[in-house]
């Protein structure tokens, strides 16, 4: 797992898991849909820099 920026690499969880860059799903901007199945859902950076995920 590797990330683009050393300032945003955490020590993941698990080395099996994927890891994302929420910055990089976004594209800079504070929000990217993500589809499951048929679903979409908003994931959304908030000012204080928490992460929502809404359907």
């Amino acid at each position: 797992m590797s990330f683009h920026s050393a300032k945003e690499a955490m020590t993941p969880v698990s080395n099996m898991l994927p890891t994302y860059s929420a910055q990089e799903l976004t594209k800079g901007a504070d929000q990217a849909q993500i589809v499951l199945g048929d679903q979409i859902y908003t994931l959304r950076i908030t000012r204080a820099g928490k992460l929502i995920l809404t359907k």
